[in-house]
């Protein structure tokens, strides 16, 4: 993914640099909070995971 700016981590201010492992790149989560778009690393999205599923509709389960 290309963008303007940096992705930083919105938890622990984490950078994903270009030369990160790819499947670390990957692993990146974003979520969008009224429209603008929030980025949680491999290692927090792990920690939040489950606030991260508690986000998702009824009909996705």
């Amino acid at each position: 993914m290309t963008t303007a700016e940096p992705v930083v981590c919105h938890r622990c201010g984490r950078t994903r640099q270009d030369a990160d492992d790819p499947a670390e790149a990957l692993s990146w989560v974003c979520d969008r909070d009224r429209g603008t778009p929030r980025w949680l690393c491999p290692g927090c999205a792990r920690e939040h995971v489950r606030d991260i599923e508690g986000k998702l509709p009824d009909e996705y389960w």
